[in-house]
């Protein structure tokens, strides 16, 4: 090609254009390689800025890679902190009435106990701030029977409502205190130890608990030397005797302070046997008991066959009634004991069987005494005989 000399450009309108192209071949060429230069140029250039940003951004934070969470769904917010729930419920009793003041409790399942409240006026309580959770409520009132209710989940933000906080009314608890017959039969020998006639004369065989526990062997022995030693019955021995001195019996005493002496050692040894033998060493030999029980209801007829009858029946330790063969074996064995220090004149068979038939009467109407009369006149009666 040759050079050609240079020549102003003359704008064209763009028609002309191919048309020079065509007449020209190597123009045609230079305008096709231009126009895929300039259309490969803005590609390359934006892929290398972006190529640079990225190796930026790598480079200034090579150690915080971004959140896989957010990778997998941007829109996931954070939990809510724990103690966002509420457990409340109402305090009702069987008839649906509210139960106020009531002591609720709010326990996780394993048993621990978290808070405590008092239900309000309208029977409601109400526990915040709760984390999530396993949990029972507990309630008890006065009154009523405990409650405890089911163990429930509580998740955070919950408002959990507990279900069927009904209270039903308390069964009465009975105690019942087993104790040893012997420690009731001590109780009521104390109390039979302060009844006294008029304030004065014992009155500790008279049982006006016609229920009473049986006596053991002992206190048989010790409430016979209390009765048998009273002061009491030393001065009816000293009366006895006087009276005796006075009339002259059993004259081989003599008269006197000696013959005086003598009357009042035989009485007072008729009376401690006839009461040792009688209420306590044939009575706990032969299981019998030596009081007299008051019956104080029924028909006057009725008692007075109890009361004479007392006297020749009597209770065993079992609780049957039994012949009293203590009292009979008492006074003849007292009456045989007499024959020892009575004067050989009153002596014999004759004094034994006088001795049991006196003993015998004797009792029949310290009965009737006991039945109609004891019971207005003594002290310290604990009970009514039987009703």
């Amino acid at each position: 090609m040759g050079v050609t000399e240079p020549r102003a450009i003359v704008s064209c309108p763009p028609c002309q254009l191919p048309l020079e192209a065509a007449r020209r071949p190597w123009l045609l060429a230079f305008l096709a390689a231009a126009s895929l230069l300039l259309y490969l140029l803005p590609a390359s250039a934006f892929a290398q800025q972006q190529t640079s940003q990225q190796e930026l951004g790598s480079r200034s934070l090579p150690d915080t890679p971004l959140p896989t969470s957010y990778l997998q769904n941007p829109t996931v917010q954070t939990p809510p902190a724990e103690g966002s729930a509420t457990v409340a419920g109402t305090v009702l009793d069987v008839s649906g009435a509210t139960v106020s003041g009531a002591d609720v409790w709010l326990s996780r399942g394993d048993g621990s106990q978290l808070h405590t409240m008092l239900s309000e006026a309208n029977g409601e309580f109400a526990f915040a701030k709760i984390s999530a959770g396993s949990y029972r409520v507990t309630v008890n009132a006065k009154g009523f029977s405990r409650f405890t209710s089911a163990e429930f989940a509580v998740t955070a933000q919950q408002a959990y409502q507990v279900p069927d906080v009904s209270l039903s009314v308390a069964t009465a608890n009975m105690e019942l205190t087993v104790r040893p017959t012997e420690f009731i039969a001590a109780e009521q020998i104390r109390a039979e130890e302060k009844q006294r006639l008029v304030g004065f004369f014992p009155n500790f065989y008279t049982s006006y608990i016609y229920d009473a526990a049986p006596l053991t062997a002992k206190q048989k022995f010790s409430l016979a030397a209390r009765g048998t030693f009273d002061p009491v019955a030393m001065l009816g021995v000293g009366i006895a005797a006087g009276i005796e001195q006075s009339t002259n019996a059993y004259a081989g005493y003599g008269q006197g302070a000696a013959g005086y002496s003598k009357r009042f050692a035989a009485k007072f040894a008729d009376g401690r046997s006839s009461d040792f033998l009688t209420h306590a060493v044939f009575p706990a030999l032969l299981h019998q008991d030596p009081r007299y029980y008051y019956q104080g209801s029924g028909s006057v007829k009725s008692r007075i066959a109890h009361a004479v009858t007392s006297a020749v029946l009597t209770r065993s330790d079992s609780g049957r009634t039994v012949f009293n063969s203590s009292y009979l074996l008492g006074d003849m064995c007292s009456g045989a004991l007499s024959n020892l220090y009575y004067p050989k004149a009153n002596r014999g068979a004759n004094l034994v069987f006088t001795n049991t038939a006196v003993g015998l009467a004797g009792r029949v109407g310290t009965n009737l005494m006991r039945e109609f009369l004891s019971k207005h006149l003594s002290t310290n009666v604990p009970g009514n005989g039987r009703l």
